[in-house]
């Protein structure tokens, strides 16, 4: 399968790696500074292939090779108009998060999606960590029994030498603050399991530290859910001295369970009124990781490789990218009135934010 790479910076590794070990054909790469395409190339022994072609012009790139697959791994302001350019060409889709940076956006990449019929995943590799897919199969199988309430907590570090090395992180046009950035991947998981449908969302911001960003960099909220469980969201970069714990909690009336690691990558916590021989295997359970990413871009691409194969949704479509943006656009509008925010969000971008912390 043909597959060409927008974007060639820090995540885009990650990409590399996944279409190596998926045995994509990696047709080409872009990026508006040349030097960043040639050193992740030679980080993956790439370098002196030149039948994978380097572009600076996504638009040029897409028109002449006519890939199958693209990753869109840029700057996250910039992701929603290279999506649609490329749906409009017909080509499948795995968009980094953020899928957009306000919410018409999103909608417009499901809507024209569907109409063109190209697969377009989200980018919420953790889906795909075993702790993660366990803790699914209990929620599949009503195993909780009456949820009651979940929370997720990203305690993680970002300093000032991280925002240097790209000018438009913390930025409201281009990035957003730590929710949107560092924490939407924990947020996808708790909306996802605490049953999708959201009523109303409280959520509060702050910017303690990092006085030199747009963006804020502690954010709370509260989240009611359709079926009367209640969430609750923490994510900061404000931890000292690095990242603590990415953790995800899950209680009903007949279950309990803690992920914890950095990157919900271990289970901490399984107990089940049910219990079972095969629950065993599941406590303590740690899924070794090199990084905060995880290893669940290898699985990603698999899965979005499968679909456009066999005609199907990928797991992780582009609904899955729109709701977790849905959260965190819904607590930044919350932050910015000062009241609940109702669902569903109808209109709201990152932009909107504009000045939120210069007061």
């Amino acid at each position: 399968m043909k597959y060409v790479l927008i974007g060639c910076g820090r995540i885009a590794t990650n990409h590399i790696k996944a279409a190596l070990n998926n045995k994509l054909e990696i047709a080409a790469v872009c990026d508006v500074i040349p030097q960043k395409m040639e050193e992740l190339l030679d980080k993956h022994g790439l370098g002196n292939d030149l039948e994978i072609k380097r572009y600076t012009d996504y638009k040029k790139m897409i028109e002449e090779i006519n890939p199958e697959l693209a990753s869109i791994a840029t700057e996250s302001g910039s992701h929603a108009e290279i999506a649609l350019f490329s749906i409009e060409k017909s080509v499948n889709l795995i968009i980094e998060k953020p899928m957009a940076m306000n919410i018409e956006d999103a909608n417009e990449i499901i809507e024209l999606s569907e109409k063109k019929g190209v697969k377009v995943s989200a980018c919420h590799q953790n889906r795909f960590n075993v702790a993660v897919q366990e803790l699914r199969k209990a929620i599949e199988t009503k195993r909780f029994g009456k949820l009651s309430h979940g929370s997720i907590h990203v305690r993680w570090n970002r300093g000032k030498e991280y925002y240097d090395q790209a000018k438009w992180r913390g930025t409201w046009k281009e990035d957003g603050g730590a929710l949107m950035n560092q924490c939407i991947h924990g947020i996808d998981l708790l909306r996802w399991m605490m049953g999708d449908e959201i009523e109303e969302v409280y959520g509060v911001t702050r910017q303690q530290f990092h006085h030199y960003l747009e963006a804020e960099d502690i954010g709370m909220a509260v989240v009611k859910f359709k079926n009367g469980a209640i969430g609750t969201i923490e994510g900061t970069t404000n931890v000292y001295p690095k990242n603590l714990e990415e953790t995800l909690y899950i209680f009903g009336d007949s279950g309990t369970v803690k992920l914890g690691g950095t990157s919900t990558n271990n289970i901490d916590v399984w107990n089940f009124a049910d219990e079972t021989e095969d629950d065993n295997s599941n406590k303590g359970l740690k899924e070794e990781t090199s990084n905060v990413y995880g290893n669940g871009h290898t699985s990603l691409f698999a899965d979005v490789i499968d679909s456009i194969k066999n005609n199907r949704r990928p797991y992780v479509d582009a609904v899955a990218g729109r709701n977790a943006l849905e959260v965190i656009l819904a607590i930044y509008k919350s932050q910015r009135y000062g009241k609940p925010v109702k669902f569903p969000l109808k209109k709201f971008a990152s932009v909107d934010m504009k000045g939120e912390f210069c007061k």
